[in-house]
């Protein structure tokens, strides 16, 4: 999927996040965006958005002289995914349709906005989760779950970190001993890393590898040679987020994406409104919008 105009706004947004997560000078913010905008002269509108935003912020990245701009926000929002997950957990438990209600948890983490004028707090996560179980959820779902049972091998591709606390809650639906999860190889906006699952424990009971790259999707290319061998070979893949879906919605693999759809460029994409919550096949798009 190439980049949109319309994403261009979104590359600045995210510059100016990442320099106020490292500074409260004005004029250093100031710095990083006009930086930023003669970067983005020369941009390849064919590449992804992931390959766009994957060099942006190497960029952003060199200039503050932070490795992950993002490590605090990051650990505010595990923070208070830690403390609801014995709720989430029971809730699951107690479900008429347990791995509906995993998904559900699984996509509302997808949900929560890490941008740093908002303070999270439990209860503010526990509400967005709350209210996902009365959003509609398009998709097969059923079909999701015959995926599950008939893959003997599953890569669950995990998208940003905190999120990752309620991604857990699917992943224990899963055959554990036949799943392993991915994480990004390095830090890039809030994605996910080792760090972020070391910290919350995940791979005491989980496979856990990173793909090697920096990139805020799965761009296959840019991946280790451990993890494209892991694609290749995986029965079924599950991955989080419109990241992973802007890199791999038209790979020929058996790949479901779980996402809100957030963003207007996705959201033409798929053919779906604006915050729908889905589960979406791997080369899906809506008719006359593939690009």
């Amino acid at each position: 999927m190439k980049t949109s105009l319309d994403c261009i706004p979104c590359f600045l947004r995210q510059s100016l996040e990442a320099a106020r997560f490292v500074s409260d000078d004005h004029a250093f913010h100031e710095y990083i965006l006009r930086k930023v905008l003669k970067i983005m002269i020369d941009i390849d509108l064919m590449q992804s958005p992931a390959v766009v935003a994957q060099w942006i912020h190497r960029q952003i990245r060199e200039i503050t002289g932070q490795e992950d701009p993002y490590r605090n926000a990051k650990e505010r929002f595990t923070e208070a995914a830690l403390i609801l997950l014995p709720e989430f957990s029971a809730q699951v438990e107690a479900s008429a349709d347990p791995i509906e209600a995993a998904v559900r948890i699984a996509i509302a983490g997808n949900m929560i906005d890490m941008g740093p004028e908002n303070v999270l707090t439990p209860e503010g996560v526990r509400q967005t989760v709350l209210q996902a179980f009365s959003e509609p959820l398009y998709g097969d779902l059923e079909s999701f779950k015959r995926a599950i049972e008939a893959a003997k091998s599953i890569l669950y591709l995990a998208d940003n970190a905190g999120e990752i606390v309620l991604d857990q809650v699917l992943i224990e639906r899963l055959p554990l001993g036949q799943t392993t999860l991915v994480v990004r190889g390095h830090p890039v906006i809030n994605d996910a890393t080792m760090a972020d699952i070391e910290a919350i424990n995940l791979n005491r009971f989980l496979t856990v590898t990173d793909n090697g790259s920096d990139a805020p999707g799965t761009i296959i290319d840019d991946c280790s040679s451990q993890f494209r061998e892991l694609f290749k070979s995986a029965d079924l893949i599950i991955a989080k987020g419109q990241g992973n879906y802007e890199t791999l919605s038209d790979e020929p693999k058996a790949i479901f994406f779980l996402l809100k759809v957030k963003c207007k460029v996705i959201a033409s994409r798929v053919g779906l409104d604006m915050g729908t919550h889905a589960i979406l096949p791997s080369g899906f798009w809506a008719q006359g919008t593939r690009s």
